[in-house]
Order: C-alpha cells, then sequence, then structure tokens
C-alpha cells in the first residue's frame, strides 16, 4: 500500500478536496524501477572486542555464523576455546572498511597461546595482517566506523548488553543474497567538484553520512554499497549533478501536480503540502486518528526528507499550494538538518524577494509531539498554477519556476530585478579587478559550468550569470587573485548574455603583425624576464613579442645564420 492510499483510508470522507487530490495520485503509474545494487553475505562474521565479551558471543553464535574473533584486549585469565573451534587471534589498531559481504578488516595481529587460559596480549611484538568477512560485529568501546550511517553488515554494539542482543538479532538475519535501489544518478559532466586539482564544490561529499563519496580526478566517486539513500547530496547540490532516483524529481514534481489540480479542481483553498517519510506517516495517521487534520493538508510521502531540494520546495509553490512544510519526526545528522534549512532558506529569500511571505515553506519538527505541530497560517502564496514538468535537471527546474514566480508579479509598478541570496547559494555574479587581471584565461579554463568564455577574436573575458553555479573554482584557480564572487538571482536579460568582464589592447606581432595575447601580457613578461640570463642577448626577448608561427621562423633562421664557431664543441 502506498503512502497516499493508507492515509486516505485515515481522511474524513467530509475532506472532498483532498479525498479528490489521493484519487487522482492513487491513478499514477507506480514509481519507476531503478538499477539494483546487490549483496551476497556467506555469514562469515568477526567478532572485535575485549576478550571475555567477544569469547561468549563467539560461542553464543558459532552454530548459526561463520564466527572469527579478534581480540582486542585481556585480562589474563579468560579461558580459550578447543583448538580449532573457531579463529581466534589478538590485535590492535585494527581497521574495518566495506560492507555486507565485502569487509576489509586489517589489524597489527599480537601472538596468542593455542590453548588453555590466555595471559594478557602482548602487543610490543607485533605483524600486520588483514582478512575478508561478510558480517562485523563491533564490541569496541568506541566504534571502529564511526559515521551516522555506518555500512550494512557492521554493528557496534559496544559495551550495553541491550545493544548487543539486538545487534546479534540484526547479524543472524544478514545471511543470503539482498538488493536494494540504486538511488542516485550522477552526471559528471556538470559537476564543479574540481578542475586541474583545483577544488571547487565539495557539498555533496561533505554531507554524505556513509562515506559513500570521494573525490575521483576531478569529480566524484559513489559507492553504491554504501548509499544508504538518503538524497541529501542531490538537495546540496549545486549544479545537479547529482540527482535522486528513488523517487525521481520528474515523479514527485508530476504526483504533486496531480494532487494540487485535483484539489483545486474539488474546491479545495490554501493546500498545504506536507513532505514526510515513512514514520511522517505514522505520525500523521496517528494524529489524524487523535486530533483529526485540517481539510487543507496534503501529505506527499518521499522516501527520505533529506532528499528534498529547492525544485521541489519551488515546484510545490508554483503547482498552486499555499504553503509547503516538511515534517521531521526522527533524529537525523546534523548536517541533513542545517542543508534543509538552507535549502529553505534560499526558497524563502526567492518567494520574498518577488513580495511573497517566506513563511510558505518552512521545516516542522515533530519530535514535539503531536500536539506540537501546527499549520502554518498567515499570508499563503497565490499563484496560478503552472502547467510546465518538474525536469531531473535541477538548474533547468529552478528557471522554469523562478520564470513563473516572475511572470506573476510582471504587472507590478515596479519589476524585480535582482534578489540578494544568501552566501551560499548556487546563483551569482563575479566582480574582478581589471588592474590585476593579465586575461590569462586560466579562470575559463578552469570553469565547470562555461559561466566564464573567452572571445576567440579579442583579449576578452566574457561571462555568462545565468550559468554560474558559485562553485568558486575560478576565484581559487586565479593566479592574480583577481576574481571575487557574490551570491545573487539576476532577473533581467542580461542574465543569460555575454557580458565583457575585462578586455585589453590585443598586442601584435612584431613581426607579421597579427593580433596574439595582450599588451599588459607581454609588457609583463618582458618585465620578468629581462633579467634572466636566457634572454640576455635580446633575441629572445624580441621572440617573446612574436607570435608562435613567427617565433620558430626565427629560431630556424638563426640557426642557419650560425657559423662553425659558433657550434657547441
Amino acid at each position: 500500500m502506498s503512502t497516499n492510499e493508507s492515509f486516505f483510508l485515515d481522511v474524513s470522507a467530509e475532506h472532498a478536496p483532498v479525498v479528490a487530490a489521493f484519487r487522482a495520485a492513487m491513478g499514477l503509474p507506480a514509481v519507476a524501477a531503478v538499477q539494483a545494487v546487490d549483496y551476497h553475505s556467506s555469514g562469515r562474521t568477526l567478532i572485535i572486542g575485549p576478550a571475555d565479551i567477544a569469547l561468549d558471543w563467539a560461542e553464543r553464535l558459532k552454530d548459526r555464523l561463520d564466527i572469527s574473533v579478534l581480540m582486542t584486549e585481556a585480562r589474563g585469565n579468560e579461558e580459550l576455546p578447543p583448538l580449532n573451534t573457531y579463529p581466534l587471534c589478538g590485535g590492535c589498531d585494527v581497521s574495518v572498511k566495506g560492507w555486507l559481504g565485502n569487509f576489509s578488516v586489517s589489524w597489527q595481529e599480537a601472538p596468542i597461546p593455542p590453548h588453555g587460559e590466555m595471559g594478557a596480549l602482548d602487543f610490543s611484538r607485533t605483524e600486520a595482517r588483514s582478512e575478508k568477512y561478510d558480517l562485523v560485529f563491533d564490541l569496541s568501546r568506541e566504534a571502529l566506523i564511526r559515521l551516522p550511517h555506518p555500512p550494512q553488515g557492521y554493528f557496534a554494539a559496544g559495551r550495553d548488553p541491550v545493544e548487543q542482543f539486538d545487534a546479534v538479532l540484526k547479524l543472524t538475519t544478514m545471511v543470503g543474497e539482498f538488493e536494494k535501489p540504486r538511488f542516485f544518478d550522477y552526471k559528471a559532466e556538470q559537476c564543479a567538484h574540481a578542475r586541474n586539482r583545483i577544488e571547487g564544490c565539495n557539498k555533496c561529499i561533505d554531507i554524505c553520512s556513509t562515506g559513500a563519496i570521494t573525490a575521483k580526478d576531478d569529480g566524484v566517486s559513489i559507492e553504491p554499497h554504501l548509499c544508504m539513500g538518503c538524497g541529501a547530496c542531490a538537495s546540496a547540490c549545486p549544479s545537479g549533478a547529482m540527482r535522486y532516483a528513488y523517487p525521481s524529481v520528474p515523479e514527485l514534481g508530476l504526483r504533486l501536480k496531480t494532487m494540487l489540480s485535483a484539489y483545486q479542481n474539488a474546491g479545495g483553498e490554501d493546500a498545504v503540502i506536507v513532505f514526510h517519510d515513512r514514520k511522517g506517516e505514522d505520525w500523521l495517521l496517528r494524529r489524524a486518528h487523535r486530533l483529526g487534520l485540517p481539510g487543507n493538508l496534503l501529505p506527499v510521502g518521499v522516501h527520505d526528507i533529506a532528499s528534498l531540494g529547492p525544485d521541489l520546495l519551488l515546484g510545490a509553490l508554483c503547482y498552486g499550494a499555499a504553503h509547503v512544510v516538511v515534517l521531521q519526526v526522527d533524529e537525523m545528522p546534523e548536517a541533513y538538518t542545517a542543508n534543509l534549512q538552507r535549502q529553505m532558506m534560499l526558497v524563502k529569500t526567492i518567494v520574498s524577494g518577488f513580495g511573497y511571505p517566506e513563511s510558505s515553506c518552512r521545516l516542522v519538527d515533530g519530535r514535539e509531539g503531536a500536539d506540537g505541530f501546527a499549520i502554518p497560517d498567515g499570508q499563503a502564496v497565490c499563484l496560478s498554477p503552472a502547467s510546465f514538468n518538474l525536469f531531473a535537471d535541477k538548474r533547468r527546474t529552478l528557471e522554469f519556476c523562478i520564470d513563473h514566480l516572475q511572470a506573476q508579479v510582471a504587472n507590478a509598478t515596479q519589476p524585480v530585478e535582482l534578489i540578494v541570496l544568501p552566501a551560499d547559494a548556487p546563483f551569482g555574479t563575479l566582480g574582478i579587478n581589471t588592474n590585476s587581471c593579465t586575461l590569462c584565461m586560466a579562470c575559463v579554463g578552469a570553469c565547470p559550468a562555461k559561466a566564464l568564455q573567452d572571445n576567440p577574436e579579442l583579449p576578452q573575458l566574457r561571462f555568462i550569470e545565468h550559468n554560474c553555479v558559485q562553485c568558486g573554482i575560478c576565484v581559487d584557480t586565479c593566479p592574480e587573485k583577481a576574481l571575487t564572487k557574490t551570491a545573487r538571482l539576476l532577473l533581467t536579460p542580461e542574465a543569460k548574455k555575454a557580458v565583457v568582464l575585462n578586455e585589453a589592447k590585443p598586442f601584435h606581432c612584431i613581426r607579421c603583425a597579427k593580433p596574439f595575447g595582450t599588451q599588459a601580457m607581454v609588457d609583463g613578461m618582458l618585465k620578468r624576464l629581462s633579467g634572466h640570463s636566457l634572454f640576455a642577448d635580446g633575441a629572445a626577448l624580441k621572440r617573446l613579442q612574436m607570435c608562435g608561427d613567427c617565433r620558430v621562423v626565427d629560431m630556424l633562421e638563426s640557426k642557419n645564420e650560425m657559423t662553425v664557431e659558433d657550434l657547441p664543441r
């Protein structure tokens, strides 16, 4: 049963517009299938921890799992199991990497006696060792993998007996073949992570709670076996290179559009879209049973609320929602909450910049209890429903949404031309110190979004603000530190036009008069190299003032003019 169906069963029949919205949504096709990620576990399990606790659990589990034990400490009176019961070793400096069915564990192994009672582990003589395992049961005082969302198949129970029993129950069910959706889609050509070893945007790497995303060359690499499907990377991505696929933005957009259209056609007003996850659905159902729900509330289920970005939030408003609410009822990593608040602040700034109330978009904390949830009040956003669909490309979706918002105030006496955005927004302009810029065009080669461009005919640096994602690679690449970035949303046609940031007088070849480079660039080279020993004869300095073709010709002519006495001996 889908989220909308299960909620529909608990909605009072008197809420006719809401019922119409749910019925329309139930008629939509199922979410498109995505590629699966496979796991295989044969039950080979490593128990890591103090000898007494680890050996106790090993004895309990040896008949259900293929057990190995790595003891990290011992008091000296632990009785060892009979020989060949299961592999047993002692070690320190333990490192665990991987996922269900593919864990790589390395440690410094300490010798232990073959049988009987063992003494305290001696770590003065150790030897490096590594092995592969399907499952890891970590009983260390501090978890060896410290991530908000550790990999599947890894259980860090510490010294809490309740946590240990809970982990064991899960361990014994994780033998066999498993699969999960591949939650993401990555477009490397749009990634603004880095260029030429200069880092720009690290938002997806920084926010990933599983360690699944790492830097690779000029882009990033995502390990699908580690990805848990939160979608926070897609929410934070400024360029749209990282996309969430479960469900995709176009699929959610179609659901929003269908529900809001049916709601409005049935006479509903001031619709409140409430995005929620599975636990949020249970929370809403409990509240509906206890207190009822307002007749203008339209719940929309998502796999994880961390995946919500400005494209979906603005899209809901453009389809006619009066308010958009994201319901949080479970603990999330702080980075997720902070990112959601940033995305909402971007939406609020854009909406309020057009004269609409910023309260139209908010994060509601359901953890305060059912009675703490309040439907937004005050002035609502009242837009004519948009006809366009949402796209997988985030920038394209945002462009359509912003154009729709702008069209609603097109008849205003003072049209909105510029909105100042928060500093980390994915839209903005570049400032330039023309006295420092040498037009070397290093920034052009570094720009991943084609916002910076040169002019093949003239020494000009041009900029298209519409393309800029504010990654900052150009700022860090510029050898003269001549560029600065400023977040803003320019709403005039000039945003999509190439404007000249800097230009210079071209320098003409002293031999053929063909223009190449700039006067400032050549003057700078002459000034810097005039005292160098390789340019002492003057001929080399003249070649700096020639185009590439003439420079080669001049060198060949000089070589032909050399006498026998000039040749090196």
